[in-house]
């Protein structure tokens, strides 16, 4: 009989910048899910997985310090489950995702990185790459300064040299693309996928919508979004994911954000039995899941 023992991690609030509360509310109905689906589940916060020793070999996490992602990936290397797995956490952060999502050919802007040591006009002009955006290359946003859009080199060059006094060493610099801006959620494993205007439901963490402004409601096939979006998810080996797109004018799609498991806050109740179904199927197994459903509907 398979292990139906499942430990859960909360994420710590300050890696929620402007959404606790969406952050804590997908994570608690995830757990309620799971528990629906007869999982025995127990909840524990970054602060307290650090310091325990794990008996339990399924895991759940939406935590993102870096000790946790490098605890995680040796349990990992030990044979437990985890979803979001420690590498795919690892993956996105602002770096390796831009080099992975380039690598793999998944339609991204044109990007440099390069260290906060260095002047950005070693690689561009003040005609070529401007506007762009800045963006700390070694982490997830966390303050605002962490992504920010910069109109010539100067401001450019500014920003890197804030990074360095931060102690940032390196510097993602993606072209600003000019479009729709589009915001998805997705699960892998499952056909969930949810998009919308940021903009225009005045979605935000800092602000930074009012660039590219209101939605022009570019055509776009959404199937094809979801397959762009899936396609990544699979690169960087996450399930739970969500991000940013933009639609160009001809209604190309090009991914400027990719997350490990968001707030999904204008869609959790709908998918937060996604996110139990698919967490259940990549630990204890598909089999274990139907079981589970078929004694849950008597």
């Amino acid at each position: 009989m398979e292990d139906n023992r499942i430990l859960g991690i909360s994420r710590a609030n300050i890696y929620s910048p402007n959404h606790i509360g969406n952050d804590a509310a997908i994570f608690n109905l995830t757990c309620q899910a799971l528990t629906e689906i007869g999982m025995d589940v127990k909840i524990v916060d970054e602060e307290e997985f650090l310091k325990m020793n794990v008996q339990v070999k399924n895991i759940f996490s939406m935590a993102r310090s870096q000790e946790i992602i490098n605890k995680l990936k040796n349990l990992e290397n030990q044979g437990c489950r985890v979803v979001n797995s420690g590498y795919g956490n690892e993956n996105c952060c602002r770096e390796r995702m831009t080099t992975l999502l380039i690598e793999n050919k998944i339609p991204h802007p044109k990007s440099l990185i390069l260290d906060t040591d260095e002047d950005l006009r070693s690689y561009v002009d003040n005609e070529e790459f401007m506007p762009c955006w800045i963006k700390r290359g070694d982490f997830h946003a966390i303050h605002r300064e962490d992504v920010s859009y910069v109109r010539n080199v100067e401001e450019a060059n500014s920003i890197i040299y804030e990074y360095k006094m931060r102690g940032i060493k390196r510097a993602v610099i993606n072209e600003h693309l000019v479009g729709d801006l589009v915001k998805f959620y997705g699960v892998a494993d499952t056909e969930f996928f949810y998009w919308f205007y940021p903009f225009d439901m005045n979605h935000s963490k800092f602000g930074l919508e009012k660039i590219n402004g209101e939605s022009k409601g570019i055509p776009f096939e959404v199937s094809h979004m979801q397959e762009i979006c899936n396609r990544a998810a699979s690169v960087l080996d996450v399930k739970i994911f969500g991000g940013d797109c933009i639609v160009a004018p001809d209604g190309t799609i090009r991914i400027i954000d990719f997350n490990d498991w968001p707030s999904f806050a204008p869609c959790r109740d709908a998918a937060a039995n996604f996110i139990a179904k698919t967490i259940v199927t990549n630990t204890v197994g598909a089999s274990a899941l139907k079981r589970s459903l078929k004694t849950t509907d008597r």
